[in-house]
């Protein structure tokens, strides 16, 4: 895939775990990568970045952001389980001023950073796809489904494009066994994200987003046009996973898909 680069690319998020590794990651895709988030970021490396501190919560600044890009990878906001106060912000607040700017300055693709917490209570003997009915499993994942109804809304009513990532677990390695079957490589993400930029005529398409791990819970069959083929597995990893001490079976980590968010809380 050699698509011709945008010329100015927008990332939320870019002082995140997967913010940090994007923006190393991402220069091809576009120009000039314009770098956000409310906390600290290294200073622009050159003329190919720009770095904005933006809080997803003001309107007003994230207006003013999204203004002179071509198209938008959304992974800011608050990647844990929290108070719905805390979430409501950057997560809810945050993802709506996102679609309002690009609806007001003409932006017509996002990569919006969903979430597999979307789907969290379902059980990790069930095998699912992106039309079966979501099953959050916390204030976290409450706030990726409002996210993929407004990418769904700003599609259906202003013609804008969203592939949503339901994101496993991408980190280096997985950490424990549910992982083995979530997790998702850094490569393959970004192969992800290259194909949600890239292919035509997305609509609104929900993939989840994982590696080619042995162990499968999601059905891609509706995102097939995306043309994702994961390249890494956590095959690699698994007797080093197996050798730790497993949780307990009724650990919400070894039951539901969602892991530990499926406990979290409550917040009072």
């Amino acid at each position: 895939m050699t698509p011709t680069p945008f010329k100015r690319l927008l990332l939320t998020g870019a002082a995140g775990g997967l913010g940090k590794v994007l923006r190393e990651r991402l220069h091809d895709v576009a120009e000039v990568l314009r770098l956000s988030d409310i906390s600290p970021m290294d200073p622009p490396r050159g003329a190919d970045e720009e770095v904005v501190t933006c809080d997803l919560a003001d309107k007003a600044a994230v207006h003013a952001l999204v203004e002179g890009v071509d198209a938008i990878i959304h992974f800011g906001g608050v990647s844990t389980e929290h108070s719905f106060e805390t979430i409501l912000g950057p997560n809810i607040c945050g993802v709506f001023h996102v679609y309002e700017a690009a609806r007001k300055h003409g932006v017509k693709r996002i990569i919006f950073a969903s979430s597999n917490h979307t789907i969290g209570f379902y059980r990790q003997d069930e095998r699912i796809d992106a039309h079966s009915p979501r099953r959050p499993d916390s204030y976290y994942g409450l706030s990726k489904c409002y996210g993929e109804d407004l990418a769904s809304f700003y599609f259906d009513r202003y013609g804008i494009e969203t592939v949503s990532i339901r994101i496993g677990s991408s980190f280096p390695e997985p950490q424990n066994p549910r992982m083995l079957c979530t997790w998702l490589s850094y490569d393959d993400l970004v192969q992800l994200i290259q194909r949600g930029l890239f292919t035509a005529n997305v609509g609104h398409t929900i993939v989840y987003g994982a590696s080619d791990n042995r162990t499968v819970w999601w059905d891609n069959r509706h995102a097939e046009h995306l043309g994702y083929q994961p390249k890494d597995t956590s095959e690699v990893f698994r007797a080093a996973v197996e050798a730790k001490p497993a949780p307990a079976a009724d650990d919400p980590s070894m039951v539901y898909q969602g892991g530990a968010f499926a406990a979290a809380g409550p917040f009072n």
